[in-house]
């Protein structure tokens, strides 16, 4: 615990300190000079990188708590641009995904209206993936049902033209799969139709895994979750990330922390709720939750509030996530780069 609390002073220090220098961003123009359509290198291969943007003199919200969408754009194309280590949020889409590829955007309406993901923000993520040159038909935002995806404000769209939206409601190949200690039926368009994906998480917490930023964004394409809840998630989460039909096709997550959440989630509780005003965006996954998770240790802190590991629930599955070569999760070994 005493590396763990040394590590989060760590990064806590590195968040307050000046935003990156011109430098890296001349470096990502010059390695984007040479950018092929495909994946990045694997984090198990690859410095881990870890984006966080946030609004803090202006805001993201303006006076009426609306979100700012000139300020966001600039905001989320700078950190998926660096994510991706590209000059512009578009190349770095052209370096991630190629034309042909289907790319499905699972995002977590869960606590719609709360800590979750934004339709601006993913919709600026469809606008660049077609300017990419993925076709509006190859992009699916999906999340568990459509009631959900409506409470958080998105509009279903199952129709012939323009960026699908729609829930998997029930929809899933019952034929079930083994993925480490779990086993599950997936939802039917991730088996049939998906080629890669984009995770788009929101920033809070949860009363059984810790935190729910990215990995744990996963429980909504299998039709048992309820099964994977037993020791904090822990060790369901990383392996469930890690089955191929998610693992392999995973090339970027980003994390809407515009609205985030300390406590009592993973549904709404408007009382935790704080204005935290950024994005997290990674090609490394247990990144983007480890700094995620320290975002929200500090936030508990400034209320008062004890520790997750003094609550019983610290998320064990960031490190176990990194033990199995999902990515990254010692803070020391990542390269936190502040917007």
């Amino acid at each position: 615990m005493k590396d763990c609390d040394r590590d989060r002073r760590r990064l806590l220090r590195l968040l307050a300190a000046a935003p990156v220098a011109a430098a890296v961003v001349g470096a990502a123009r010059a390695a984007d000079a040479g950018a092929l359509p495909g994946p990045p290198p694997s984090p198990r291969s690859a410095p881990s990188r870890a984006v966080v943007a946030r609004g803090r003199r202006d805001g993201l919200l303006d006076g009426s708590g609306a979100i700012d969408r000139a300020r966001l754009d600039d905001l989320l194309g700078a950190a998926v641009a660096r994510a991706a280590a590209a000059a512009t949020p578009v190349a770095a889409m052209k370096r991630l995904f190629r034309p042909a590829d289907v790319v499905g955007l699972k995002v977590n309406a869960l606590a719609g209206g709360g800590p979750a993901p934004a339709p601006a923000l993913v919709g600026r993520l469809c606008d660049w993936l077609q300017e990419a040159g993925v076709p509006a038909r190859n992009i699916v935002v999906f999340d568990r049902t459509d009631r959900e995806l409506t409470g958080a404000g998105f509009t279903i769209n199952r129709g012939p033209a323009g960026v699908r939206c729609f829930g998997t409601n029930q929809e899933y190949d019952w034929t079930p799969r083994e993925w480490g200690p779990g086993g599950s039926c997936f939802a039917k368009i991730l088996v049939d139709d998906i080629t890669a994906l984009i995770n788009v998480g929101a920033l809070k917490d949860h009363d059984l895994a810790g935190v729910s930023v990215g990995l744990k964004n996963w429980y909504g394409v299998i039709h048992n979750p309820n099964k994977h809840h037993d020791e904090g998630c822990q060790p369901f989460i990383p392996h469930l990330a890690a089955y191929p039909l998610i693992g392999d096709r995973l090339r970027l997550t980003v994390i809407d922390g515009i609205r985030a959440q300390c406590h009592g989630g993973p549904a709404r509780n408007p009382r935790w709720i704080w204005p935290w005003q950024g994005v997290i965006a990674s090609t490394d996954p247990v990144a983007v939750d480890a700094v995620g998770w320290a975002m929200i240790e500090a936030r508990r802190r400034e209320v008062g509030l004890p520790s997750l590991a003094e609550s019983k629930r610290e998320p064990r599955y960031i490190a176990a996530a990194e033990s199995i070569g999902l990515g990254v999760a010692d803070m020391k070994k990542i390269a936190i780069e502040e917007i």
